[in-house]
């Protein structure tokens, strides 16, 4: 008999927590992550504002030029899914975890009977949703500015899946230097590895404008394909093979960065 057993008044028996089902438990964690975007609007108010600024900015200064280089060539239309991709990578909710970290909650949320994977992809499930939210901004000043999709609106909703999408792959990353060292400014800092992914690829220019040793490291970034992918559904149309090398791009970024954050978790749950 234990203790708390010991205690309870003849025929009673103790009342002990018991699992909820896996999906209410990410579902838990996802809705206390939502409900913390409001309260922490600064993780992504910045990022759009970059994002809209650098598209505005990019077709004031380059849209005459490139256009008049390239007959047919819409710039504006070239450049949106540069400015989204802007917009979504990087925002997370891994600087809120860190301090969850910090202040001792994630470590008390290992005491519950709640399932260890259920907090991360719980706050994963709330970055897709943040990031989905970020693009419709863009994506309407876009409308604005007369750039239409080829593939219509059901390749609306695909571009913004892969947006959603290569956000997930990349939050990772963020997520794994947030379990391993429990520190914010690292956590931050982690969106600097996106720059030499997006400059070093064809985000300003057609790939095939590239030339010399850009052009060789353009060819071996997964984000070339993801872009290419998603500027067919706005100038081409359903073009499966693009978007095919989209997918398997963000699926090889997802790979590596997931593996990472995996890892980070099952570490800080054995020192937890």
């Amino acid at each position: 008999m234990t203790t708390v057993d010991a205690v309870l008044p003849a025929g009673r028996s103790a009342v002990r927590p018991r699992p909820a089902g896996f999906l209410h438990d990410v579902t838990s964690i996802a809705g206390r992550a939502l409900r913390a975007v409001p309260r922490d609007v600064e993780a992504v108010i910045p990022p759009i504002f970059i994002a809209l600024f650098f598209f505005i900015v990019n077709i004031g200064t380059l849209q005459d030029i490139t256009q008049s280089n390239i007959p047919g060539f819409s710039f504006k239309a070239f450049q949106m899914p540069t400015a989204i991709l802007l917009g979504v990578t990087g925002v997370s909710r891994a600087p809120a975890l860190v301090l969850d970290v910090q202040n001792g909650y994630f470590d008390r949320l290992l005491l519950t009977p709640i399932r260890r994977l259920a907090i991360l992809l719980g706050h994963m499930v709330a970055d897709v949703a943040v990031a989905v939210a970020l693009t419709l901004p863009i994506l309407t000043l876009g409308f604005i500015l007369d750039v239409r999709f080829e593939s219509g609106p059901l390749g609306v909703v695909v571009f913004i899946l892969l947006a959603g999408l290569w956000s997930l792959a990349f939050s990772g990353f963020g997520y794994a230097i947030a379990l391993k060292t429990g520190n914010p400014a690292a956590v931050n800092s982690s969106f600097l590895l996106f720059f030499p992914f997006l400059f070093m690829t064809s985000s300003y220019v057609p790939r095939d404008q590239l030339t010399g040793w850009l052009d060789t490291v353009a060819a071996w970034n997964p984000v070339t394909y993801l872009l290419e992918g998603m500027r067919s559904l706005v100038t081409a149309g359903w073009q499966w093979d693009d978007i095919g090398k989209a997918l398997l791009a963000i699926s090889i970024v997802g790979a590596v960065s997931m593996s990472m954050c995996f890892a980070a978790l099952r570490g800080r749950v054995k020192r937890g």
